[in-house]
């Protein structure tokens, strides 16, 4: 049954569209290094969580980081999953994006900070999964995970300016 749960979670995270503000206050696009804009292996090491039946411990995934525009998107070739991205901050090779993901009676926000060096990067993808009652919306639990990823670009940078 978990293994059930597990499975239709991760399909609803990977399918369902999301849109998100693409960009906070203080925060410039062209502070976003033409490096990130790419294809990008994904290995993700569970780290720490409160809801160790709901995390995996472990995945391997492909990222397409891309842009149009002003609009920043993350997608996965393999799942047709797709979302516009928040970027948070940028320091240098350093980037902080978020999404929120809502579904059902849920609410899973991805924080993800990644250090870009050379082709590569690393860093920590914080996860918390919000879960409200049908009945009268009230906020029933909270699980969290924070993963250990580290990213290996595959091809390009894809960004298309318009």
């Amino acid at each position: 049954m978990k293994r059930v749960f597990f499975i239709i979670f991760i399909l609803a995270l990977l399918i369902l569209p999301v849109r998100a503000e693409v960009l906070t206050v203080g925060v410039s696009i062209e502070d976003v290094p033409d490096a990130l804009f790419g294809s990008w292996r994904v290995v993700a090491k569970l780290d720490e969580t409160n809801a160790y039946h709901t995390f995996k411990p472990q995945s391997v995934d492909i990222w397409n980081l891309s842009r149009a525009g002003d609009i920043l998107t993350l997608n996965n070739p393999f799942t047709g999953a797709k979302a516009d991205i928040s970027i948070k901050a940028v320091e240098g090779n350093l980037i902080v994006f978020s999404k929120k993901a809502p579904y059902d009676n849920k609410i899973l926000t991805d924080t993800v900070s990644i250090r870009l060096d050379n082709g590569k990067f690393s860093g920590i993808n914080a996860l918390t999964l919000e879960s409200y009652s049908l009945i009268d919306n009230h906020l029933m639990k909270t699980e969290t995970a924070r993963y250990l990823i580290k990213g290996e670009k595959i091809s390009g940078e894809n960004v298309l300016k318009q």
